[in-house]
């Protein structure tokens, strides 16, 4: 009852607004083609053998669909989901619990799976792999080790780091699964469901702009529409056009390239505090004033694919495209502003 409680509230991370709009279906997801189809190609193998799905390993930056695709899958297979994370899962006793509450066929899912305890990941092994986990009873000269035989079950883990997950853990997924940012059309896809969900009217300008300044999210996507129906709702009849949608993100300072304050107060300390760069991690975060993890996790990757920002050996470095679009001029040429 306790696994099924703490399943029943990670399945609402952003509250009722967010449950509707998640996906419960393969036709529903949008984006990601070849992850989902290599999915659903391992779904209807296990179902027409009548066998336990494969263990499967989603990693990719946050917000693209990695909790959605283990829902999903546990949904396609007819079998029921165990959700926790790595963190939580600090001890090999913990672990055992549940595992051994799991019925044939289901679902464990572990998210943040490279936060992992090594003792615990050690576990994680035999379990995988022969569906056995061994327990040592007492302690000192009278501790013993019993093996409980596990009903097969699906592992499937979620990770912002693949880098980080052991050798010998990721060797013992079925599948490996990155999900990338997604592309516009895909977002102003995802948009539209969103809007008919939430009964929001909105023009194909007004999804487009939205799409634009989404970082390539789906989480950030519903996020930002959110917003901009509360402010259509009390300062423009309750519609949403580009020019709607433009006005609201104005509001939260994303500028059209999807830039939000945090991203452009990274960028513009590397460009004129730390004279363009290169500049260590640590140094960086202390002058935004976030987290390290934070800067690493979620900022770096978006502004890297994007081509603003570039990782060196030295340290952190932002590009020419950078200097050209806050029209700052690299430091050593006569003067700083254009």
């Amino acid at each position: 009852m306790k696994e099924q409680l703490v399943t029943s509230a990670l399945n609402k991370p952003d509250g009722d607004f967010e449950l509707p709009l998640r996906p419960t279906r393969f036709s529903e997801f949008v984006g990601q083609q070849k992850v989902k189809e290599r999915l659903q190609l391992s779904v209807e193998a296990a179902r027409g053998r009548e066998d336990v799905l494969d263990h499967v390993l989603l990693s990719g930056p946050p917000g693209l669909g990695k909790t959605t695709l283990a829902h999903i899958l546990a949904d396609e297979m007819g079998v029921n989901i165990k959700v926790t994370s790595g963190p939580v899962v600090d001890k090999p006793g913990t672990l055992a619990g549940l595992l051994t509450n799991l019925e044939r066929g289901e679902v464990l899912f572990i998210d943040e799976i490279h936060r992992l305890q090594k003792a615990v990941e050690e576990y994680l092994y035999s379990a995988m792999e022969d569906f056995v986990i061994d327990i040592v009873i007492d302690q000192g000269p009278q501790a013993r080790s019993v093996r409980l035989n596990l009903p097969k079950f699906t592992l499937i883990g979620a990770t912002t780091r693949s880098g980080l997950i052991a050798a010998p853990l990721r060797s013992r997924f079925g599948t490996t699964n990155r999900l990338d940012y997604y592309e516009a059309p895909d977002l102003v896809s995802i948009i539209k469901r969103s809007a008919r969900i939430l009964d929001v009217d909105i023009d194909e300008g007004g999804a487009e702009e939205i799409a634009g300044r989404s970082r390539g999210t789906p989480r950030i996507v519903n996020k930002l529409l959110r917003w901009v129906r509360d402010y259509a709702q009390v300062k423009a009849g309750n519609k949403i056009d580009r020019d709607t949608a433009d006005k609201a993100l104005g509001m939260l300072e994303i500028d059209g390239y999807g830039l939000d304050e945090m991203d452009k107060r990274i960028l513009n300390a590397i460009m004129q505090t730390f004279s363009g760069g290169p500049v260590g991690l640590g140094s960086l975060a202390v002058a935004v004033g976030e987290e390290a993890d934070t800067i690493e996790e979620v900022y770096e990757p978006y502004l890297i694919q994007e081509g603003y920002l570039m990782r060196t050996a030295q340290g952190r470095t932002v590009t020419q495209l950078c200097y050209d679009r806050f029209k700052v001029k690299p430091a050593g040429r006569e003067g700083e502003l254009l």
